[in-house]
């Protein structure tokens, strides 16, 4: 059951919004209250207290909704507020109450039965922990962490300076047992210290690397990304209490995490902001001569050639000449800062800004501005109908994203017991190949989340030519030539990119420490690249568990492009180490590639009543790895378009495919045969997640796709069952051990 069904049954969140008060403290307040493990002798609910106030003393009544009390001490206060409040318009009411004499909580929080926000009594002027209520799913154990009975140490003359952790149990870590994760509902913006920073070409959705991190991982293990991008997996190791190596070849990567995570105090991060703030617009240029004096005055970025394709040749001409001069001003004023973590903080900020005050930056579809096409389109291309934004606001709002992620930071790591020096001390942030793993030894790494380049997708370093430029980051001709894509500076065949990618899943490989687990996030329709990577897997040792669709966010500008050929999703490959590793055996189905391909398409069409692209996409390669036809996939499908185009109708509304009009489904193949395709393939699947199914759960699953004239009855699907997989106990099945009859040798 989920936590919020836990905490509030059946209730109807859209009634919500028709609560009064009471209701508010009744039906939202009190579970939650409960839920964080407060007894009813600990909640002290509208205790009176007087405040005197103004010059003639007048006494002032003060009525907290709750008091949370351990011991005698008072730990927070909630104030309920009903839904037509806003409750940042309440904060001074609150901590008016948490600070009282008598008081003197360590947080205050305030509900308004829709929105849910945590203050730190010593700094009110921003949440540590703001969510819907409706969402509370997700941030239920970031909530207990703060404010749950057993987070404070029960002590007289105890100082709440930090929250307090209860002590993790001595409990056995099984790596061996893990199971794999459904897919995880993406929760992509909440996290300030992923989001609002700095653009990147791609990221992982923060909420699932860390379910997939706290799933696969123990507190105090090695996670390891070798593909580390804008640095997703690091930051949630961390977070969530392991140790992080963060690898990327891309040196704006490496500078965008190292910048990150660099520790900072607030008040100094703060004074050289407005220092830098007030001198820059003391010195602002304005007018022609203003400019033309401070391009003379300060050193204008290197000039870098931008890749091909690009609407021009090299980095400066991404700028007019006002741009240009602000941006070195600036550039100028953030180097004369002494402290090296804040300036590199600071100059993240710069960083950040110039990604949207550049030639490209152009008014996107919902009137926003929007910039450096390099990011969102992979190539420069100048705005036709160019957005010149107001510096000043870019700079201000840029500041409070890493103020603001800085801060989160902080907090997670305070709720953790430690601070964000103890904490950075477990990060690696390397520039290097993920071919070239050398600095660690064989066996060190407890787990490894990797988000590689998918084929010629994307040219990172070429596309990052703007930021190298501006930051001073040097690319070496070794850099590209270890820069696992295809295309780029060097023009590099598909064969290269393969064989970079080969050689960096046997250092992963090398690596990892045995029973431990691989999760290997791919998101390429040609099936070529699939079957390089289970080929490589397998080779190098790898048993193959399991394959998870799993989205990643909002459709991307190539995929509304492009929406018959560009994957919005992707799957994540799973693989463990183990000694005595299983391969995939080729399934002997009967069938050639092409009716495979109809009949994979048709059911999961069937199955979902419609498909999307990447739906069938995922159906295709799970099988295929599952039943080992990649090796003929690749070879006749590379590209799924002209067979869908052909066969079934699309619908633009919904992005579906499906059967064409009046038509049935195509396939006519023996149902055994159908039945023996499916069967075949759920069975694999069971195995490879431990598990056995019973007779009714397997006809639950397969049964959908049978969907073609006539659906056959129980007992055919028992006939072909019975052929191909053995009883265990009373009423579960699993696949027979003869594979003789099942499978071919290495067929091609």
């Amino acid at each position: 059951m989920e936590t919020k069904e836990k905490i509030f049954s059946d209730l109807d969140f859209n009634k919500v919004k028709d609560f009064n008060e009471s209701d508010v403290r009744a039906v939202i307040c009190e579970p939650i209250i409960k839920a964080l493990g407060f007894l009813d002798e600990n909640i002290i609910r509208e205790k009176h207290f007087e405040l005197q106030s103004g010059s003639k003393k007048e006494k002032t009544t003060l009525i907290p909704d709750y008091l949370l009390k351990i011991g005698e001490s008072y730990a927070w206060v909630l104030e309920a507020k009903s839904p037509d409040k806003n409750i940042f318009d309440c904060i001074d009411q609150a901590y008016s109450y948490a600070v009282h004499k008598e008081i003197r909580s360590v947080y205050f929080a305030l509900c308004n039965g829709i929105e849910f926000a945590v203050f730190r009594t010593n700094s009110p002027e921003n949440p540590v922990l703001s969510f819907k209520i409706c969402e509370i799913d997700i941030h239920f154990e970031s909530l207990k962490k703060l404010l749950s009975a057993n987070s404070f140490k029960n002590s007289e003359n105890i100082i709440y300076d930090r929250v307090i952790i209860s002590p993790r149990k001595n409990e056995t870590f099984d790596y061996a047992s893990r199971t794999l994760l459904k897919e995880i509902p993406i929760k992509r913006q909440s996290a300030k210290r992923h989001y609002g920073v700095h653009a990147y070409f791609t990221k992982q959705s923060w909420n699932v690397v860390a379910e997939y991190i706290r799933n696969f991982s123990n507190k105090g293990d090695i996670v390891l990304d070798p593909f580390g991008g804008s640095g997703i997996t690091a930051v949630e190791a961390l977070m969530n209490g392991r140790k992080a190596i963060n690898i990327d070849i891309n040196p704006l990567a490496i500078f965008i995490v190292q910048s990150l995570l660099a520790p900072v105090k607030e008040k100094e991060l703060k004074d050289a902001y407005f220092d830098v703030l007030e001198n820059y617009v003391r010195l602002e240029p304005k007018t022609q001569a203003e400019i033309k004096e401070t391009l003379k005055k300060y050193p204008r970025p290197k000039a870098l050639k931008l890749p091909k394709g690009s609407d021009v040749d090299t980095t400066d001409k991404l700028f007019n000449d006002k741009q240009t001069a602000q941006l070195v001003l600036l550039k100028s004023l953030i180097l004369k800062i002494k402290n090296e973590n804040v300036r590199k903080s600071l100059m993240l900020m710069l960083s950040g800004l110039i990604h949207y005050y550049n030639l490209t930056s152009f008014d996107n579809s919902q009137g926003g501005a929007t910039g450096s096409s390099a990011m969102w389109v992979y190539r420069y291309r100048i705005a036709k109908k160019h957005t010149d934004s107001d510096f000043l606001t870019l700079f201000k709002n840029r500041f409070k994203g890493i103020y603001a992620a800085k801060k989160e930071i902080e907090t997670i790591c305070l709720c953790n017991q430690k601070t964000v020096e103890e904490v950075m001390k477990d990060a690696k942030i390397l520039k290097g190949t993920a071919t070239d793993l050398s600095f660690l030894d064989n066996e060190s790494v407890d787990y490894i989340y990797t988000d590689p380049p998918y084929g010629k997708n994307i040219q990172y370093i070429d596309l990052s030519a703007m930021w190298h430029s501006w930051l001073d980051l040097e690319v070496s001709e070794e850099d590209y030539k270890l820069e696992a894509i295809e295309g780029g500076e060097l023009d590099k065949t598909k064969s290269e990119y393969k064989q970079l990618i080969s050689k960096s899943i046997e250092e992963m490989f090398r690596v990892l420490k045995f029973d431990r687990w691989l999760s290997f996030v791919f998101a390429h329709k040609d099936p070529d690249f699939w079957h390089l990577i289970i080929e490589t897997c397998e080779k190098c040792g790898f048993e193959y568990v399991g394959a998870v669709p799993q989205k990643n966010g909002s459709s991307n500008y190539h995929k509304r492009q492009h929406p018959f050929t560009v994957l919005s999703g992707q799957l994540i490959i799973n693989f463990r180490k183990v000694r005595n590793p299983i391969a995939i055996l080729k399934a002997n189905l009967g069938m050639s590639i092409g009716e495979i391909v109809i009949q994979t398409i048709e059911g999961v069409i069937a199955k979902n009543d419609g498909a999307t692209l990447e739906e069938i996409n995922d159906e295709l390669i799970i099988k295929g790895l599952e039943l080992g036809f990649l090796d003929l996939l690749k070879k006749e499908y590379s590209d799924l378009t002209p067979i869908l185009t052909n066969n079934f109708d699309y619908d633009v509304k919904t992005e579906k495919y499906s059967i064409k009009k009046d038509a049935k489904f195509q396939t006519r193949i023996d149902v055994k045969l159908r039945i023996r395709y499916y069967l075949i393939s759920y069975l694999r699947r069971i195995e490879r997640e431990r598990k056995t199914a019973s007779f009714d759960e397997i006809v639950m699953n397969i049964m959908p796709l049978l969907k073609n004239g006539v659906t056959p009855e129980a007992q055919t699907i028992l006939s072909v069952l019975e052929d191909i997989g053995e009883k265990i106990g009373e009423n579960t099945w699993k696949l027979k051990d003869e594979k003789s009859t099942l499978f071919t040798g290495a067929e091609s």
